[in-house]
């Protein structure tokens, strides 16, 4: 008998059945994407409203989007054949990072496959170039982003409370001036709805004399004047060192990336092993990301009905008497806080109603946070906003419900 194996097992076994217990063992609920009706799914027989899609403004299923990704795949096959110094790296990928980095008004920029691996891959290599650096890490960011924080020799990692800038400047203070620094922070964050105060940062990030690094993957595509997200939108893209987004969300696609100084953006290329022993993206993804990059540039008709439908939805929740956090962007968190509540509330918005929206729990939010995280894309309709609001009064518990106005 290998007690090693035996002892895991047990450990595996246990774990789950916790999990279980708190009601935050997770279910991937099997739907059938049907480009022609989004956000309308498929599953078995009946067609499912889908609310939990980070494709925002439909992308992956634009005509050009397509066609560019299945010329691609015809031309030049599956596959990139490598990583990007064997292989991997073709016009389609330089086309793209160029692109990119006119989209952020940077010099530069680098793919990754997926925007986690950005982060982890970039922040880690700019916090491992000069001794005793110091992060200073809004309590909120994305896992992607700790992950690239911890664990990592001589680095000190200070966490602010979310969007406050009298705790950032305070931990800013106390650290010797002549220390490398480097603040880390989003711009829309996910769970909440709510926008970083990008400038302010900055400015304490010039008087303290740190770097900065932004996470821009819930809002590259559908803010700024060309997509370029809140930075852009705010005028304050130029003020940043390193820009972080996601092919995979406002672009429909897949793959995440950096944009910043050129040197920076090198020196992540020449180092970074998240990208060194990464297969590359494959030319019909890349191809597919850089139409859609395209695209969304020119489109700014497209990013402005995305404000409609997500204030529509705002207000009939509000009317119908459904807490919901006071969002500032197109993400609507509806409260629910307890797990085994909102895994319920989930499973019966499925079961009786045809409608998907995702159960949100601890970890990715505090323990009393677990909610329903909703987003109204420009092809969600009106009734289906009803029938969204008629379920939710149906199915979450009555702790939740305001008095309908």
């Amino acid at each position: 008998m290998n007690a090693t194996r035996t002892a895991f097992h047990a450990h595996c076994r246990d774990g789950l059945d916790a999990l279980r217990a708190e009601g935050r063992y997770r279910d991937f609920a099997q739907l059938e994407r049907d480009a022609a009706r989004f956000p309308v799914y498929r599953q078995g027989g009946r067609d499912v409203t889908v609310w939990s899609s980070n494709d925002y403004l439909g992308m992956g299923r634009h005509p050009a989007v397509i066609a560019a990704g299945q010329a691609a795949m015809a031309a030049h096959g599956a596959g990139a054949g490598g990583t990007r110094n064997i292989s991997g790296t073709s016009p389609l990928h330089a086309a793209l990072e160029a692109e990119l980095a006119t989209l952020h008004g940077m010099p530069s920029a680098l793919l990754f496959g997926s925007g986690y691996v950005a982060n982890q891959a970039a922040i880690s290599t700019i916090l491992s170039a000069l001794p005793g650096f110091h992060v200073l890490s809004d309590e909120k960011n994305h896992a992607s982003m700790i992950a690239g924080m911890r664990g990592l020799p001589g680095v000190t990692r200070h966490i602010f409370r979310h969007n406050d800038l009298g705790h950032l400047e305070r931990l800013l203070a106390a650290i010797p001036a002549s220390a490398p620094k480097l603040i880390a922070f989003e711009s829309v964050y996910s769970m909440d709805g709510d926008i970083a105060p990008i400038g302010a940062i900055c400015d304490l990030a010039e008087r303290h004399g740190a770097m900065t690094y932004l996470d821009e993957v819930h809002a590259v595509g559908l803010y700024g004047a060309t997509g370029g997200g809140i930075s852009e939108r705010d005028g304050v893209q130029r003020r940043l060192d390193v820009i972080e987004g996601t092919l995979a969300k406002g672009f429909g696609v897949v793959g995440g990336y950096v944009a910043g100084r050129e040197e920076v953006v090198d020196h992540i290329r020449s180092t970074a092993s998240g990208l060194i022993f990464t297969t590359s993206l494959p030319p019909s993804t890349v191809a597919a990301a850089l139409a859609s990059v395209r695209h969304l540039k020119e489109d700014g008709a497209l990013r402005a009905r995305m404000a409609g439908p997500a204030r529509l939805l705002k207000r009939k929740l509000d009317e119908a008497g459904i807490a919901r956090m006071p969002s500032e962007s197109h993400i609507v968190p509806v409260m629910v806080g307890e797990a085994k509540a909102v895994r319920e509330v989930a499973r019966r918005l499925m079961d009786e109603h045809a409608i998907y929206a995702t159960p949100i729990n601890y970890p990715t939010v505090p323990r009393g946070g677990e909610r329903l995280r909703l987003c109204a894309t420009p092809f969600h309709t009106e009734a289906m906003m009803d029938a969204l609001v008629a379920a939710l009064r149906q199915v979450l518990p009555k702790a939740v419900l305001r008095q309908a106005a």
